[in-house]
Formats: structure tokens, C-alpha cells, sequence
């Protein structure tokens, strides 16, 4: 009972040694910032329109921390398993526990490559992450530039279970345009390696082929087409839209998806296919899109909303 009892003082000694501190920080960050939220509001009296690439920002959020919890508990655990190592050989003499060393270096081993393995995969997710919401800032920046000429733009639209990265509505119909971040090989090629080719079925990468991402856009449109009619009560059409910024592309054929490179965007308005609406049905479909995109709220009042 006292060599278990010794063992246990050593191994929370060196997690408070550990903890300690960041706990204290972290208790007085908390009570310094209810004691701010309680002298003070926020002016912003209701919730934000989501921005572009918002799922994908609070994924990288995520991402972030998870990230830096697993890279204290790889700095931890290790030394957690030599600290208990250590507490046996302190308390039992080092003679004795000597033969348990090969045990305890593979379990820190095992426990390693776990760790380092998750921690590759967790970077490539995160590579992953920051491409698409570049490629959607950058797709939201251009489509911006539309309101111009007089288009209503929102982004993230929240669906079932997925988002439209960016919906345009305006006199000449209603769009939904599903951003791409696709990656190009790092290669003297030049524009051969920075070029897709579409051949109004599918999508011919100069490494690779696909389909996907026409299914994904045809089957977003459809629901936005089917959720808007019944919204605003009267039949309405949302034209499929596939940005690919960065990428040269070349059409040898036409399909039910529109294929845009980032800078064609700025001529969207013009895409055949789409169905026009008048200035109130513009108004209605704006209306019903930006309720479901009004979702964000002012970070200063997370849990202290303004009356």
C-alpha cells in the first residue's frame, strides 16, 4: 500500500508540476473576462451573415486545437511513463524494476508512433482545410464584385447535413456555386499542369479524373432549387456553378454544370441556363437565403448577448 501510495504522490507531483500553471492562467483569463462582459456589451444587436469558407474556418478552428492537444499529451505521456518508471525504482530500489524497462520503453514507443502517425494525418487534414478556404475566399471575393451589378451574394448556406459554398441571385437567376481548392503538382509544366479540361461530363486533371464534384454541384442546385420554391411559394430555378480557382479551364463540351475558373466569375450573370426573376421575386428569394445564413454570432457576445 505505501510503494502504491508513493507511487501516486510522484506521479500527481509531476502532473501538477505540469498543470499548474496553465490552470491558474486560465482561471484568471475566465474571471478577467466576465468581470469585462459584466462592465460592458457588445454593439452588434444581432447575428452576422456567414462569410466565405465559414464551415471551413471553424473546422480549421477545431482542427487548430485538437492539433495542440495532441502535441502536449506526445510531450506528456512519455514523461508520465518514465515518471511512473521512476517512482518503482525510487520506492522499490532500480535493481528491482530493472528488468521492466523494455516494457515500459515500448509502451512509450507504441504510444509515439500512435501519436506521430495521427499527428501526420491531423496535418495533412489541415492542408486540406486551408486550401479549400483559400479557394473560397478567394471564390467569395470575386463574386463579391457582382453585387455591382446589382446581384445579392451570400455564402455558406447552411442545407441538410451539408453547405452551398456561395449562392448569386439576381435578375438573371439564382446560382449555386460549389468551390473547389484542388492543389497542382509542383512541376516546370506551366500552364499544361495548371489546366482542366471539361468535357461537359467530367473533369480531366492533367493526373487525374473526375466527376464528383459535377454530381456534388447538380445535387446542391436541386436542393436549393426544391427548398426555395417552397419557400418563397412559387417555382424557382437554381443554375449548378463550379469554381475552380487557380486552374486554366478549357470546355470541349457543355453539361448541366456551369465550370468557372476564379476570374471567369466576374461574367456569371451571363451563364446560360439560368431562369430570370423579377425584382420581388429577388427580394423573396433574398429574404428566405439570408434568414438561413444570418447564424453567426458577435464573438464578444457569445455569453452576453445585448437586449
Amino acid at each position: 500500500m505505501n510503494l502504491l501510495a508513493s507511487q501516486v504522490a510522484v506521479v500527481l507531483g509531476v502532473l501538477g508540476a505540469c498543470f499548474t500553471g496553465p490552470a491558474v492562467a486560465f482561471f484568471f483569463l475566465i474571471r478577467r473576462k466576465r468581470k469585462a462582459r459584466a462592465a460592458r456589451r457588445s454593439p452588434i444587436a444581432k447575428d452576422l451573415l456567414r462569410g466565405p469558407g465559414h464551415s471551413l474556418r471553424e473546422q480549421l478552428d477545431d482542427a487548430g486545437i485538437d492539433l495542440a492537444f495532441d502535441m502536449a499529451l506526445l510531450m506528456v505521456m512519455p514523461l508520465m511513463v518514465l515518471t511512473v518508471f521512476l517512482a518503482q525504482a525510487h520506492v522499490a530500489g532500480l535493481a528491482n524494476v530493472l528488468h521492466l524497462a523494455p516494457v515500459f520503453g515500448l509502451v512509450a514507443a507504441a504510444f509515439l508512433a500512435w501519436a506521430v502517425n495521427k499527428l501526420v494525418k491531423a496535418g495533412s487534414r489541415l492542408d486540406h482545410l486551408r486550401a479549400g478556404y483559400d479557394a473560397e475566399l478567394a471564390v467569395g471575393q470575386e463574386l463579391d464584385q457582382l453585387m455591382r451589378q446589382g446581384a445579392v451574394v451570400f455564402h455558406d448556406l447552411p442545407a441538410d447535413n451539408f453547405n452551398i459554398d456561395h449562392v448569386v441571385i439576381s435578375g438573371q437567376g439564382i446560382f449555386a456555386v460549389e468551390t473547389k481548392g484542388f492543389t497542382k503538382p509542383k512541376r516546370v509544366g506551366g500552364r499544361a499542369d495548371a489546366t482542366v479540361f471539361f468535357d461537359g461530363k467530367a473533369l480531366k486533371f492533367p493526373t487525374w479524373t473526375t466527376r464528383e464534384p459535377l454530381d456534388q454541384a447538380e445535387r446542391q442546385a436541386a436542393w436549393l432549387t426544391k427548398w426555395l420554391s417552397g419557400a418563397v411559394g412559387s417555382p424557382v430555378s437554381a443554375l449548378p456553378v463550379l469554381a475552380l480557382p487557380g486552374w486554366f479551364v478549357e470546355r470541349t463540351g457543355r453539361g448541366e454544370v456551369r465550370v468557372f475558373n476564379g476570374k471567369e466569375l466576374t461574367g456569371l450573370l451571363n451563364a446560360r441556363g439560368g431562369r430570370g426573376l423579377s425584382p420581388q421575386q429577388i427580394q423573396q428569394v433574398a429574404h428566405q437565403v439570408e434568414q438561413r445564413c444570418r447564424t453567426v454570432a458577435p464573438r464578444y457576445a457569445d455569453d452576453a448577448r445585448p437586449a
